[in-house]
C-alpha cells in the first residue's frame, strides 16, 4: 500500500534517493480539470497533479511505484508475460519508450498503447493473454486494463485520501 505521506517519506524513502530521476506520468489527457479526483489519463490523484512540480524525486519516486504497482497487478490479471527478454527487444526494436525501472508487466502495457492495433502473435512479443480475455481485439485488452488501472487508483484514493483516518488521534 502506496500513501503519499510527508511524516514517512524522509523515513521510507532515503534510500532511493540514488535512483534515477522521475519524469512526469502525464500523458496529456489530464481529467482533474474538470472535477476528476483521479486523472483518467496518468491515474494520478488530483493533488498529485497539482503538485507535481513541487515534489521532492523520492515523494515522486513514491507516487510511481504505487501508479507502477496497480498498472502491473492490472496488466498481469489479464496476461502473462512468457519471455522477458523478447519483450524488451521489442520494446526496443519498435523504438517504444519505457521505464526500465518498471516491471515487465508495465512494459507490456506501454507495448499495447503503442501497438495493439498492430500486434497478431501475442508470442512473437513475449506474452500471452489470459483465457478469459482471448477473444478480446488487443486494444479492447489494452482498454480494459486501463480502465482496471484507473479502478485500483481511483479506490486507492477513495479509501486512503477521501476518507478520513479513523486512527488518527487529533
Amino acid at each position: 500500500m502506496f500513501i503519499l505521506d510527508s511524516r514517512v517519506m524522509s523515513r521510507a524513502t532515503t534510500s532511493l534517493s540514488s535512483q534515477n530521476t522521475i519524469k512526469t506520468p502525464c500523458i496529456g489527457v489530464c481529467s482533474t480539470g474538470i472535477g476528476d479526483s483521479v486523472c483518467r489519463g496518468c491515474k494520478r490523484f488530483s493533488h498529485e497533479v497539482i503538485h507535481w512540480n513541487g515534489y521532492s524525486q523520492d515523494e515522486k519516486r513514491f507516487v510511481d511505484k504505487r501508479l507502477s504497482s496497480f498498472l502491473s497487478q492490472a496488466c498481469s490479471h489479464k496476461c502473462t508475460v512468457t519471455d522477458r527478454a523478447l519483450l524488451q527487444w521489442q520494446l526496443d526494436t519498435q523504438q517504444v519508450r519505457y521505464t526500465a525501472a518498471h516491471d515487465e508487466y508495465c512494459w507490456l502495457f506501454q507495448l499495447l498503447k503503442a501497438g495493439a492495433g498492430q500486434i497478431r502473435n501475442p508470442d512473437k512479443y513475449g506474452f500471452r493473454v489470459h483465457a478469459p480475455w482471448n477473444d478480446l481485439s488487443l486494444v479492447a485488452l489494452r482498454d480494459a486494463i486501463d480502465e482496471d488501472f484507473w479502478i485500483l487508483s481511483t479506490a486507492h484514493y477513495d479509501r486512503y485520501q477521501a476518507t478520513p483516518d479513523l486512527f488518527e488521534q487529533g
